[in-house]
């Protein structure tokens, strides 16, 4: 997209340089001429007095015997003026007109190969060699002013053609000037006269016309470069994204089948972006399964309770009067069991629910510490045989939530004893539990970490306090598993350590 603007501006900055070019061409015709004229001057012995303004010192350079002129145009910042205007009566000066009429052959034979116009004026700005204006008046011309002035001057003018030029040519600026310059003549330190000349650049098209086979071969190149740009983009960019786009409605009208990584990626970020995307969405529906596997269970671990419930209350209503004292009080007995089980059920399903949400706090504690926030009837049953000071990098309350958990399973599997290890390595610690109680069948070690499951429902069991345990060590990004134990249970436990 960049590649025509960047065109454009060297169009343009080659074409300023070619009004640089004829400046410096004309500079150089007319320092020849200029010294040709003044050597005519000082063998025809003119005298001071007739010579016009002194020559002003180079400021720069006043003892350096050489006055390089640089060209100064510039198409971009300079004005352009108005065609030069026509020349006015004047008194001629006999003897430079003299001069005149030796140099004009030279001026003619010069023209017939640099195409320039040129005007020798004496010290007045009278012509005094140029075809037709011959004893006519330049002096009122801005730059020949300032050439009489003993100071060098060019400008840009508007170029009257001789016939209506192409319309290609209105691209170009170029075109549509003239190069005029005017070189004071100094003899003696005085101006003696000015060189004046003119030239049409050259024209820009032209000169590209004449190079058509270079410029073709560039437009070829710019074309070819910007289709392989084109390429590479479609093939690098835009297909993997439209790729991926199919791919996310797919997904989202429930096909499974769309996990699965790009056939071409093109870049490395495009593939750090799929690879990204298809892993959440991934996790997106493992974690719809789980919602939907856990609503299953909160409904039926709910609904048994609210049926019996039901069932009690239906048979009060419409029985209770026929019942003896025994069978009201054993209905209504089941009615506030049943009701208290919902009660606890909702109480572990809000505890499950801030553990899942929970956020790092940043804080840490140790074994002891979070033992000493368990009741005092929970820590007698509880022996750290090692690592009890080892700092672990989650807060005291939810550590203790975490061993109250692990400890309350023991003692309602018949432990009486629980034994609590700790050791740090690579940053982690890793803290094993183990009691002295019944343990944990083979047929159900795979299961224990399931939501609701629990071999204690008819005494009360949820089945949601490892659950709580596990949801909590997540939140700090730990674990827990079941370890093989020789005796009784044995959970491991493993944490960030500070």
């Amino acid at each position: 997209m960049a590649l025509p603007l960047v065109g454009l501006f060297f169009f343009r900055l080659y074409e300023n340089q070619l009004i640089r070019q004829t400046e410096a061409e004309l500079i150089a015709q007319g320092a020849v001429l200029a010294a040709i004229y003044a050597q005519d001057v000082r063998a025809a012995g003119i005298p001071a007095e007739r010579l016009g303004a002194a020559v002003p010192a180079d400021r720069d350079n006043p003892d350096s015997p050489y006055r390089p002129i640089e060209p100064s145009l510039d198409l971009a910042s300079d004005r352009v003026l108005a065609t030069r205007p026509a020349a006015t009566a004047a008194t001629v000066d006999h003897a430079f007109t003299a001069i005149g009429a030796r140099l004009s052959g030279i001026l003619a034979e010069t023209q017939k190969t640099t195409l320039a116009g040129f005007r020798l004026l004496d010290a007045k700005g009278v012509v005094i060699a140029g075809r037709e204006e011959v004893g006519l008046s330049l002096g009122a011309v801005e730059e020949v002013r300032q050439a009489l002035a003993g100071r060098y001057a060019s400008a840009l003018r508007q170029r009257v053609p001789n016939q209506p030029s192409p319309s290609l040519y209105s691209v170009s600026r170029g075109t549509r000037v003239r190069v005029f310059v005017a070189m004071p003549v100094a003899v003696d330190g005085k101006v003696a006269g000015v060189v004046y000349l003119s030239r049409t650049p050259n024209n820009i098209v032209k000169h590209l016309y004449g190079e058509r086979g270079k410029v073709v071969l560039a437009a070829i190149a710019i074309l070819g470069g910007t289709l392989l740009i084109g390429l590479i983009f479609l093939r690098t960019v835009s297909r993997p994204i439209y790729a991926l786009m199919d791919r996310t409605k797919r997904i989202a009208a429930g096909d499974r089948e769309a996990i699965i990584p790009l056939d071409h990626h093109g870049t490395r970020e495009m593939a750090a972006l799929s690879d990204a995307f298809l892993d959440m969405a991934e996790k997106l529906h493992a974690r719809s399964d789980s919602i939907q596997t856990f609503a299953t269970h909160v409904s039926h671990e709910l609904k048994s309770p609210l049926t019996a419930i039901q069932g009690a209350a239906e048979l009060l209503r419409d029985s209770g009067s026929a019942m003896d004292e025994a069978e009201r009080r054993r209905f209504s007995n089941n009615i506030v069991t049943d009701a208290g089980r919902l009660n606890l059920l909702v109480r572990r399903l809000l505890d499950l629910a801030r553990a899942e949400n929970l956020a790092p706090s940043g804080e840490s504690t140790s074994v002891g510490a979070a033992l000493a926030l368990l009741p005092a009837e929970a820590k007698l049953a509880v022996r750290v045989e090692a690592g009890g000071d080892i700092r672990l990098r989650i807060s005291a309350e939810n550590a203790a939530i975490v061993l109250a958990n692990l400890i309350d399973n023991s003692a309602r599997h018949g432990a009486t004893l629980v034994f609590i290890t700790a050791a740090s390595t690579d940053g982690k610690a890793i803290v094993q539990l183990s009691d002295d109680g019944a343990g944990i069948s083979p047929s159900n070690r795979a299961r224990i970490f399931e939501p609701f499951f629990t071999t204690r429902r008819d005494s009360g069991g949820t089945g949601m306090g490892l659950g709580i345990v596990l949801a909590l060590l997540k939140a700090h990004d730990g674990t827990i598993r079941l370890v093989d134990s020789e005796r009784g249970t044995r959970f491991e436990i493993i944490l960030p350590a500070v």
